[in-house]
């Protein structure tokens, strides 16, 4: 009998260990990322949007990017909360929903911040209809610090060379990630950053016109569909060892003229974007001491996808790029661009047409504050 009891409690004892032991294992993180565990949705989804959130390229460098963090969102739904909430220096996350109307003169001033994150929800869109030189625009971002500019359609008026404003501007500004954002229609152009600004992430951003452009401006150009630089002028010589720039996995889409983008200074990095527009004169611009290193992008019935203009560039360098019934330029300048103090995911070119333009691909296509 007893030895009977002794085995009753051995096994009754192997049985407790194995049932802790199986229990402890459901309850330790998975390290597959396709394991699902019971009642740990939440957590799962945490850390989905964690692994997807992190950025990746300049704007990873000097501290990272983190924008506002978890600061409960202001919410916002017109433009007078929506510029009190940017302007409000303790408001650290701005959610826009709807289709918010920037007044004549209202582009908004977002000045001298750090830490902040503004984000839209499903189908959240600015729109200026202002096409003058004083009064274009939607907003500037100027000496601020740590931004995240997330899942919004920056929407103007149309192309009209009048030396106006962009739809955005960054100006004099670091450590700034600008992911899944469409910019179309700016009047000057779509998306500029200038003036020694530095550390800067565009990921996962779609540029086009969709509006005719408007001929007979003061500046001269009766098509002034120019997307975007990198820089201001060949004399803004502080922007020398700044101007650090990632564009990866964006679109060119129909509509964009050239500045796809003109770079003057800046070393800049583009990877895996796909270029596009059927009435393009030029996509990337190679100007003055610009540092350019073009991998694995897709450019696809387009006209010169190198612009090397009048040859002052101080390197100019294509790897693994694809070029499908282009015309003009498909060539570097022959010298070795800067390499980059960070990792990033490459895919292959022959997979970036896909992943760009798919639903959840370039564009303001992630419906909040998320990456996927």
């Amino acid at each position: 009998m007893k030895n009977m009891k002794t085995r009753a409690n051995y096994l009754t004892s192997s049985a407790m260990a194995l049932c802790i032991a199986f229990i402890s294992f459901g309850c330790q993180k998975s390290n597959d990322p396709g394991a699902s565990t019971e009642n740990s949705g939440t957590t799962q989804a945490k850390t989905a949007t964690e692994a997807t959130c992190v950025v990746q390229g300049w704007a990873s460098q000097n501290g990272g990017t983190t924008g506002g963090g978890t600061a409960t969102p202001t919410v916002v739904t017109n433009y007078a909360a929506l510029k009190a909430a940017i302007q409000n220096v303790n408001v650290k996350v701005v959610q826009v929903n709807g289709t918010i109307t920037i007044p004549a003169a209202g582009r908004i001033s977002f000045q001298d911040q750090t830490g902040k994150t503004i984000f839209g929800s499903a189908g959240a869109k600015l729109v200026s209809n202002d096409q003058s030189k004083a009064n274009s625009g939607i907003i500037n971002v100027k000496r601020c610090t740590n931004i995240i500019i997330r899942n919004l359609i920056f929407e103007g008026p149309g192309a009209y060379d009048t030396d106006g404003w962009d739809n955005a501007i960054i100006d004099a500004s670091t450590n700034v990630w600008v992911d899944h954002c469409e910019f179309r229609d700016g009047v000057d152009g779509n998306f500029d950053i200038k003036n020694i600004s530095d550390y800067i992430t565009v990921s996962n951003c779609k540029f086009a016109y969709v509006k005719p452009p408007k001929a007979g401006g003061s500046g001269g150009s009766d098509d002034h569909r120019f997307s975007g630089l990198i820089g201001s002028s060949d004399g803004a010589t502080a922007d020398r060892n700044r101007l650090r720039v990632t564009f990866v996995r964006c679109w060119w889409a129909e509509g964009c003229v050239a500045r796809m983008p003109r770079v003057r200074f800046g070393k800049v990095h583009l990877v895996n974007n796909y270029f596009n527009s059927t009435v393009s004169k030029s996509c990337i611009q190679a100007g003055f001491e610009a540092n350019i290193l073009a991998e694995a992008n897709v450019f696809e019935n387009v006209k010169n996808p190198v612009d090397l203009m009048d040859n002052t560039s101080t390197a100019v360098q294509l790897k693994n790029n694809t070029f499908t019934n282009v015309t003009g330029s498909i060539s570097g300048n022959g010298n070795t661009a800067f390499t980059p103090s960070y990792n990033i995911s490459t895919l292959n070119s022959s997979s970036v047409k896909a992943a760009v333009t798919s639903s959840n691909g370039a564009g303001a296509t992630v419906g909040g504050n998320n990456c996927s």
